[in-house]
């Protein structure tokens, strides 16, 4: 049996890439946040964005008519069924060797690949989910209404169960020993379909909605597309800051972006020479050192968000009750920050070693064939270049703290009173640039 591909670096950017020195970058980022802060204290004193998410400009027709047709609906669930038993050949009759594409499948295409397309035309996921399709075809054949289950969800519940399946998920993309081995990606996603299918059986359709980490990782980052469904369920264009600052509170959330922001954080970590070096010289299996790892950066960038909103409730003189509601009132702030992390991360990966995976998925079973017409494709690397990546990684960085600088000002002058709510941001501020400088010094730690 020969051993799975190693996936490509996550970046291929570094500190000889930067156009400044890095200490630099990183008192030019802090000053670029205290700057804006500044400056919407001055010049945006009321709440401007749609917290209900009531506006939006609706969409042509047309478009609102194939975005609710039935039949398109079936479509887009019978092409999330056929791009799943494509991946099911690869894993379970593919070869298992370098040139399967599996591991590439579900690292770089579906969670990688997710984030941008989420992006763009909103929770996508949802709509292709073949587990939820799977679900849904056993309740028509049992002619039993799919949001249906045999108990109900307590609303208590919220969608703590995808904090949990989004920390499973990243511990198997980052941490698990052989994790781009097929009988390691097998097994796993047997447990996750198991835990999905029998938890939509027991509580009904609703549970994908807390429970499935693609489903909540796409519709969180679809918070910020520009096209949305208003509170009528009417499809809108609508402004993107307006979307995000419409994700509710609920119980879980806040765990949920932690989870998807510090699990980014040690990605960048893992990479740094330090950090390897101590792996390999602890005498601990790397899984014991990369578990603990991921749960540390996970906890610290936990801590540091409930310490802010904490801090930020008590300067902006909240009651004790909605004191206890500020994390999840600002939790929407960490998403375009979560964001940046990933597109920096994660880009050159998605356009190198997703290019390589489309080619191999053409020939599935490993004979040789061509069934997909891409087969001869050779990566492209034009758009992956050293410079222009360190580029990007920085301004995509800078923007998502920018954008939740401006997102955590706007909710602050809803939730504190006005006089208090400028300086109830403080802790906020100061959240955003220690995000900032960790997540540039992680980055660029090699």
């Amino acid at each position: 049996m020969t051993t799975a591909p190693t996936l490509l670096a996550h970046g291929v950017g570094g500190r000889q890439d930067l156009p400044i020195t890095l200490p630099q970058l990183v008192a030019a980022a802090a000053l670029t946040l205290v700057v804006t802060f500044l400056a919407l204290g001055l010049l945006w004193r009321e709440p401007r964005l749609d917290r209900d998410a009531t506006g939006g400009r609706p969409v042509p027709r047309w478009l609102a008519g194939l975005g609710d047709a039935p039949a398109f609906r079936w479509v887009l669930r019978g092409l999330g069924l056929l791009a799943a038993a494509w991946f099911c050949l690869c894993l379970l009759a593919g070869p298992d060797s370098a040139d399967n594409p599996t591991a590439g499948a579900l690292y770089v295409l579906l969670w990688v690949g997710l984030a941008p397309v989420s992006l763009l035309l909103g929770p996508v996921w949802r709509a292709v989910n073949p587990l939820r399709t799977l679900h849904l075809l056993a309740a028509l054949a049992v002619r039993r209404d799919p949001r249906r289950g045999i108990r109900e969800l307590p609303a208590g519940v919220g969608i703590w169960p995808a904090a949990g399946t989004l920390f499973g998920f990243v511990w198997l993309e980052l941490v698990a020993p052989d994790r781009a081995t097929l009988p390691v990606i097998t097994v796993w996603l047997a447990g996750y379909a198991t835990v999905m299918l029998v938890g939509a059986a027991l509580f009904g359709a609703g549970w994908f909605d807390r429970a499935d980490a693609f489903e909540t990782y796409s519709t969180l980052i679809g918070q910020l597309a520009p096209i949305g469904r208003a509170d009528d369920g009417v499809l809108v264009w609508r402004n993107p800051l307006d979307g995000i600052a419409g994700l509710r509170p609920r119980p879980g959330l806040v765990a949920v972006v932690v989870v998807l922001l510090g699990s980014t954080m040690y990605d960048s970590l893992s990479n740094a020479p330090g950090w390897l070096r101590f792996s390999q010289e602890n005498g601990l299996p790397p899984a014991v050192t990369g578990s603990a790892g991921l749960v540390l950066v996970i906890v610290a960038v936990a801590v540091a968000y409930l310490a802010a909103t904490g801090a930020a409730a008590r300067i902006g003189r909240t009651g004790p009750a909605e004191a206890r509601g500020v994390p999840g009132e600002i939790a929407h702030s960490i998403v375009p920050i979560a964001v940046g992390y990933v597109v920096a991360h994660y880009y050159s990966l998605l356009i190198l070693e997703g290019q390589r995976t489309v080619a191999l998925l053409s020939d599935p079973l490993g004979t040789g064939a061509n069934w997909l017409g891409t087969a001869g494709w050779q990566p492209h690397t034009g758009l992956v270049t050293p410079s222009g990546v360190a580029t990007l990684q920085i301004t995509v960085i800078i923007l998502g703290h920018l954008l939740g600088t401006l997102l955590a000002h706007d909710r602050a002058l809803y939730l504190f009173p006005r006089a208090r709510a400028v300086a109830g941001q403080l802790p906020l501020l100061a959240l955003m640039v220690a995000y900032t400088v960790a997540g540039l010094l992680l980055l660029y730690a090699g």
